[in-house]
């Protein structure tokens, strides 16, 4: 389809120009031309020619340009001649063919229509027609996947993905940005949690091997129809932003796990700012040091038991206890009393998101 509409367009302008002009696709391939018999022939290498500035390129009686389009796949059109003549039909045809590939991806593309779902791109009342339009699946089980990557791999990451879910009649593999790809995936109604799970953790061990890159995934709750994905794209990208405050070391962070950080995530930083005072009355939270933080950590890992922590610290229990008391003097909080440590736990948290400065969703 989308090829046959360059194709028409060359047609129509062979009249007009007296000149053989083209596509490329990013295989190098001529996928449309006024001169149809080299419909299908290889321009070898074309690509290594250009350079980041765009100009257009002169080689062996044709004038060429490269057009990136905005999903970062490279194509480039030609025309006969090496002349300015050659040189503004290419401009030209370059504009003209983003146009139609635009108008393409809209009208039939089902990622671009899919992307335009989950980013809020669509009118919800656009979205049923759009969908059975292109025959897709109103009600599905589907769990979105943000896929984060360090800058400078998001291409070679994307060709993995794609390659990891090559069933393009039910997953979708989206780019986002230079960091984010989604991956939609649809699963049966029996599916778990551990399945679910499981596919995060496929693309993390492949993303890993493979080119050694650096990834986190946010997974969304589980929705059961196209007009939810919008939500559960937000909540993916929550759980990514929530991780990156409450479980650094973590690379694989599910929206339904978050737990308190959710909650504190969600509340307006005015009020994360004023419990923190009316909590810590004597002195601010931030007069704790390292060691005595770290103690604290390890005495909530330990169920607030002080036998246990104090054997882990590899300390005296009476120095634990001198430790605890000094807490005590410091906030007025106990954290031997259940409340207390409730308090002083969820403080903490407080206190790093906070200090973390997330992006809001």
């Amino acid at each position: 389809m989308q090829n046959r509409l360059f194709q028409n367009t060359l047609t129509q302008l062979k009249k007009d120009v007296k000149r053989v002009v083209g596509v490329i696709d990013d295989t190098e391939t001529i996928i449309a031309c006024s001169d149809e018999s080299r419909i299908g022939n290889v321009v070898d290498n074309i690509f290594t020619v250009f350079d980041t500035s765009g100009e257009v390129r002169c080689i062996g009686g044709f004038s060429y340009k490269k057009i990136e389009t905005f999903n970062k796949n490279e194509y480039a059109v030609f025309c006969e001649g090496e002349d300015d003549v050659a040189a503004n039909a290419c401009c030209f045809l370059g504009i003209h063919f983003l146009t139609i590939k635009q108008y393409y991806d809209e009208k039939y593309d089902r990622n671009s229509f899919v992307k335009n779902i989950i980013v809020d791109n669509i009118l919800p009342g656009d979205v049923l027609y759009r969908t059975r339009e292109l025959h897709l699946t109103v009600e599905a089980n589907r769990v979105v996947y943000l896929v984060r990557v360090q800058k400078n791999v998001e291409n070679a990451a994307l060709d993995i993905l794609k390659n990891l879910f090559p069933d393009r009649n039910r997953d979708f593999v989206i780019r986002i940005d230079d960091h984010d790809s989604v991956v939609i995936k649809e699963f049966k109604s029996e599916a778990g949690k551990d399945e679910i799970l499981q596919v995060a953790q496929n693309i993390v061990d492949t993303l890993s091997s493979e080119d050694m890159i650096a990834v986190s995934v946010g997974i969304s709750t589980m929705v059961s129809t196209i007009q939810e994905l919008a939500q559960a794209y937000r909540e993916a990208r929550i759980a990514l932003e929530v991780g990156k405050v409450f479980d650094t070391e973590k690379n694989i962070i599910s929206y339904d796990n978050l737990g308190i950080g959710r909650l504190i995530y969600q509340l307006p930083t005015t009020l994360c700012e004023l419990f923190l005072k009316e909590v810590f009355k004597k002195e601010s939270i931030n007069v704790l040091d390292n060691e005595t933080i770290g103690t604290i950590q390890k005495f909530f890992e330990n169920n607030l038991n002080v036998s246990e922590t104090s054997r882990k610290l590899f300390v005296h229990r009476n120095t634990l206890v001198y430790r605890l008391d000094k807490i005590k003097k410091l906030t007025g909080l106990d954290l031997r009393e259940f409340d207390d440590a409730i308090i002083f736990k969820v403080a903490m948290m407080v206190n790093r998101y906070l200090t973390s400065e997330p992006t809001r969703i």
